[in-house]
């Protein structure tokens, strides 16, 4: 075990997450081995990403710059560091005071308003969807449905993007699309990176995605903007949807998606027709832990 004599001492707690994820090996991670690495056991940003925190957060932990890390980050790190009971004390006994003071909060359960429902199902031309902090899909509209149906599952926007297939010929501009959205997570868990909703996202995408991994660990400045989204959809061809998230004043952390067509472009046509198309519908898939 790791002994620290100097209690609640940050510069010991980065002294012993250095040496326990230099231990543990990428395929104990549950990571694809990349060859022959350069420093044993696990990098900086796989920690993190596993972990579920940004890179910078998780390097000020190590540095001794971070002073606050909650309970439900040292009980991710601990996971991912597979430590035992033992270590596990040891890890949260040098993380004190921070984690003392702190208690876990309650998960965060995002319902959207009926009205709001009503609002987007009422729209009979326009693709609407409301998505949540984490970019969960919380109520989509049949037009939605109807336009992300060449995808298994509507959950999740991150989710969509780097575990389903069908992203690739989806998007003409995938790589863009990615970059968007974790910038917008990054900007989310740096305002709460405690949220166990997105530390659960971004552990099972980090294992599950080294292009997600690797997005990861950069640094975004700005959240780089959507404006048009160009699509080519199974059913109808091309599509150029102009795109606007608009944030919802009476539940924070949920946005009203919205993707319009030019009036009278062949965009406009592909929707109507996209419309009309007798399709299955596809439920909306919700996570059990977010409620409806």
């Amino acid at each position: 075990m790791y002994n620290d004599t100097r209690p609640d001492s940050v510069e010991g707690l980065g002294q012993f997450l250095r040496s326990h994820r230099e231990r543990i090996s990428p395929a104990d991670a549950g990571l694809p081995s990349a060859g022959r690495r350069r420093v044993p056991g696990l990098r900086r940003d796989e920690v993190a990403a596993l972990t579920g925190v940004s890179l910078s957060y998780y390097s000020r932990l190590e540095q001794g710059r971070e002073l606050s890390p909650s309970l439900r980050v040292l009980e991710a790190m601990a996971r991912v560091l597979r430590l035992g009971e033992e270590d596990k004390r040891e890890l949260f006994r040098l993380a004190q005071p921070a984690a003392r003071r702190r208690t876990k909060s309650p998960f965060r359960v995002e319902r959207v308003r009926p009205h709001l429902r009503q609002l987007i199902e009422s729209w009979t031309r326009t693709p609407a969807f409301i998505i949540g902090h984490a970019q969960d899909l919380l109520a989509t509209n049949a037009l939605a449905d109807a336009l992300y149906r060449d995808f298994a599952r509507h959950d999740n926007v991150l989710r969509m993007l780097f575990l389903d297939p069908a992203a690739k010929t989806f998007y003409k501009n995938a790589e863009r699309a990615k970059h968007r959205a974790v910038a917008d997570l990054q900007r989310t868990a740096a305002s709460t990176p405690e949220d166990p909703r997105i530390l659960e996202l971004v552990g099972e995408l980090s294992v599950r995605s080294g292009e997600f991994r690797s997005l990861w660990a950069r640094e975004y400045s700005r959240v780089p903007p959507y404006d048009v989204k160009q699509m080519y959809h199974s059913g109808v061809g091309d599509l150029e949807l102009r795109h606007e998230a608009l944030n919802i004043r009476s539940a924070p952390g949920q946005q009203l998606v919205i993707l319009q067509a030019e009036p009278g472009s062949p965009s406009a046509d592909g929707l109507a027709l996209l419309g009309s198309i007798n399709t299955p519908e596809v439920p909306h898939q919700q996570n059990p832990a977010h409620g409806a």
